[in-house]
């Protein structure tokens, strides 16, 4: 565990972004960490040290280069091994983020499953980890069932026992923490539930990898899925680990170089794990720069950064409430950092704008989870998400702006 002295000045120094200055030289406050997070320099370092040294192709090649790039992208391979506590590297498998993550297992696992069993899903779940079921269930004949949700934005876990009895269960998939609301969901609990049910756990964690330990042992995880641009790193990376005997038993997902081990006009057969699942060129300086920006998360001790970022939480909730007619939605106790709200009288869309004339950078919308303001039978929200380089002076800069924002549109 890290005992260093967690300090926000000395953080900020780190992501020259938090420096710029926008519209008429207004102060950017960045409060959109949810839909993605700035890069460290240490980050961007990795990234043009790749570039500028040692850029060359992997796994192929004889020659120096290639093997300084092969050996920086399974370091890369194993380090997150570490963080994740899998059991071995060959369970990590890069991937372009948690959407391609959830593209591969329902089009590869799924494949395998007998007709007529259900996919379950949450009420809770972005986009991505709620349309590749969708396409799945219709292409292998499988039914889909959906958790769904209390007003507090928690999950029904009875209801979900339910659900898993009602017919045979082939895989259930839900977010660890949801990206509109906060709620951090009992993972451990419903793999537990979805293992007795003789079915198999897919874990969203885009939101949960910047915000706090994940040990996919200890959860039960039969599949984890996460995107490194939400945890300070590249886009366009992003990690799927899955349980050996899984990956073992599916067929591939994309067909191509790299993941063969034998190629005729008639017949090929696939690479060992994991490069049956890593067709074509990978996104090296994206391994390379997402192992710094998870040694970034460790060095600074994501224990230290949940506390931080719970103060945060308490902090701007508490000045939110005290606005009249301003209501937020998710009140699920523990949650992360996240804040979606609608003050009475005003369209999420013109709060953003407002805000985003003053520097402030907000999401507006259905942030991904359309079904999620269906249920509260509202249009969107505003949501500010914060993260271990925000601060109390830019809360209190937000609450003065938004309350003149709301001010002029009532």
């Amino acid at each position: 565990m890290n005992t260093a002295v967690f300090s926000v000045e000395d953080i900020r120094r780190d992501f020259p972004i938090l420096s710029t200055r926008i519209h008429h030289n207004k102060p950017l406050v960045y409060f959109d960490n949810a839909a993605t997070s700035q890069k460290p320099l240490q980050v961007i370092n990795s990234i043009s040290e790749y570039y500028n040294h040692y850029n060359s192709n992997v796994h192929r090649g004889v020659h120096a280069l290639s093997q300084l790039a092969t050996e920086a992208m399974e370091a890369a391979r194993e380090y997150i091994r570490l963080h994740l506590n899998a059991r071995f590297a060959h369970e990590i498998l890069f991937v372009r983020g948690v959407t391609e993550a959830a593209n591969l297992v329902a089009n590869s696992y799924l494949s395998t499953v007998p007709k007529d069993q259900q996919v379950v899903f949450s009420a809770l779940e972005h986009h991505s980890n709620i349309v590749p079921w969708q396409l799945a269930a219709e292409r292998y004949g499988l039914h889909l069932n959906v958790i769904p949700m209390n007003h507090d934005g928690t999950l029904d876990l009875q209801a979900y026992e339910d659900i898993l009895t009602a017919r045979p269960t082939a895989l259930v998939a839900v977010n660890h923490i949801s990206n509109a609301l906060g709620t951090i969901n009992p993972v451990r609990q419903m793999a537990e539930m979805a293992h007795r049910a003789g079915a198999v756990i897919f874990i969203d964690g885009a939101q949960s990898i910047p915000h706090m330990e994940v040990d996919v042992q200890a959860i039960g995880a039969d599949f984890y899925a996460f995107s490194g641009h939400k945890a300070y790193g590249p886009t366009g990376i992003g990690i799927l680990y899955g349980r050996e005997e899984l990956l073992d038993s599916m067929p591939p997902y994309m067909g191509g170089g790299e993941m063969i081990k034998t190629v005729t006009y008639q017949k090929s057969t696939w690479a060992d794990l994991p490069f049956k699942f890593e067709a074509g060129t990978p996104d090296i300086a994206g391994t390379i720069g997402l192992k710094e920006a998870i040694r970034y998360l460790r060095n600074i001790g994501l224990e230290q950064i949940a506390a931080y970022e719970n103060e945060l939480l308490s902090y701007a909730t508490d000045a939110l409430n005290n606005l009249d007619g301003l209501h937020i939605y998710g009140q699920a106790p523990g949650k992360a950092p996240v804040i979606s709200f609608i003050p009475d009288g005003c369209h999420p869309y013109d709060i953003g704008t407002l805000l985003d004339q003053q520097g402030i950078a907000v999401r507006t919308g259905h942030h991904c989870a359309q079904p999620i303001m269906d249920y509260y039978g509202i249009p969107g929200t505003v949501r500010a998400s914060f993260a271990f380089y925000n601060t109390k002076e830019e809360i209190d800069y937000f609450i003065a702006k938004l309350e003149r924002a709301i001010q002029m549109l009532r």
